[in-house]
């Protein structure tokens, strides 16, 4: 059981590395796609927005396809597929093609953050899924910098075509772990379609539920929306930033992994509302720190905002499951992840055209905005729910 279990948590480690560097590749180089297409920062952005609204289209169809074909198939098909698209993006002659195979992207990473925990649930039990799980989520956050910092670095000497086979490279290294050491699945009963439809009924019906949704949606949208301007703002005027010294900012998540395992006490202390609550403000102060023209000032903002983001992403992802029905869990926890990349598409996009046409300042205010309301969902959902459970953890 011991070998089983580390072979279960190396492989969904190598798969959310391969598959969260994949997904966010072309961040740090939209300043360079930019230029090469004569794109605005929000044309540019569709790089990146088009594989996650793609992602959060299929995550559903793809989960319950899980359910018939079994899940170790699902995830490896996940991570080869999104590999192969990864090596074809660069030799895309065209912007819209690349949007196309970018799209194609998003749909086959879909497969890994939509089946991967009923796998380990069903692989491991409750005795082994807790330390699973945190080596996918470890897996997903070192996926997601490494991606980005592969792609800063490479850009200057290799460009952009260049940068993204680096991270494709590094991708199909980290799939092909995931192919020789993930254990096949187990067994399941046959699945009703009657139970699936009730099950996600019941996962859009609960006010405490949807304020955890609106919180991946909303604050999701407001930290990749900064991070998709991030490149701009630090590669022009005044900063003037190089592209391997601007791709630095994406050190911050670091932070989120500290911030996201501390997540537990701080719910122990003040309770999972006053947590999330104060996680969304947090972020919001850490986003006005960047207003500035300051580089210390906006790398302190990105350290905060990000240490910030990941609490509250951390809380009320486990609020979800938490108060989830037990069988409809399968249904929050897809929902939870389609509306976190919805704010990543919908968000990044907006964001991007934001500071695009009216700046930094601008687009800093709009996501103040999108934090408050996420707050105020929070407060106003969940506030008879939980009432007399604000003490009780996740």
């Amino acid at each position: 059981m011991v070998t089983t279990t580390r072979r279960v948590k190396t492989a969904v480690a190598a798969a959310g590395i391969s598959s969260f560097a994949l997904l966010y590749a072309p961040q740090p180089v939209l300043p360079q796609l930019a230029a090469q297409y004569h794109l605005d920062p929000g044309g540019a952005a569709l790089a990146v927005s088009v594989a996650t609204g793609a992602l959060a289209v299929a995550v559903l169809p793809i989960a319950a396809l899980s359910e018939v074909v079994g899940r170790r198939p699902v995830i490896v098909t996940s991570v080869v597929a999104s590999v192969v698209f990864g090596l074809l993006l660069p030799l895309m002659p065209t912007y819209p093609a690349l949007l196309v195979l970018r799209a194609l992207q998003g749909i086959a990473i879909a497969g890994f953050p939509g089946v991967a925990a009923a796998y380990l649930a069903e692989r491991l039990g409750r005795a082994g899924v807790a330390a699973a799980v945190g080596a996918m989520i470890a897996g997903n956050t070192v996926g997601g910098m490494l991606g980005r910092l592969s792609a800063g670095f490479s850009a200057g000497p290799l460009g952009w075509r260049g940068a993204l086979f680096v991270v494709a490279g590094i991708g199909a290294v980290c799939a092909a772990i995931t192919v020789v050491t993930l254990p096949p699945g187990t067994a399941r009963g046959k699945v009703q379609l009657k139970a699936v439809v009730n099950g996600l009924l019941t996962a859009v019906r609960r006010p405490v539920l949807l304020a955890q949704y609106a919180v991946a949606l909303l604050a999701m949208g407001s930290f990749v929306a900064l991070y998709n301007a991030a490149g701009f703002r630090l590669t022009g005027d005044p900063l003037n930033l190089s592209p391997a010294i601007a791709s630095l900012v994406f050190l911050a998540y670091a932070t989120g992994s500290v911030s996201s395992a501390a997540a537990g006490r701080l719910v122990a202390r003040v309770g999972r509302r006053r947590a999330v609550i104060g996680s969304l403000l947090l972020m919001a102060a850490g986003a006005a720190l960047t207003l500035p023209d300051s580089l210390p000032l906006v790398i302190a903002g990105f350290l905060v905002l990000t240490c910030a983001f990941f609490a509250a992403h951390a809380v009320a992802n486990g609020w979800a499951a938490a108060d989830a029905p037990e069988d409809a869990r399968g249904q929050v926890g897809g929902m939870y992840t389609a509306t976190y990349y919805l704010g990543s598409s919908i968000g990044g996009a907006a964001g991007a055209n934001v500071f695009g046409h009216a700046g930094w300042g601008w687009l800093i205010a709009l996501v103040t905005i999108w934090l408050l309301l996420a707050a105020a969902a929070v407060a106003a959902g969940t506030r008879i729910r939980t009432e007399y459970r604000e003490l009780v953890p996740s």
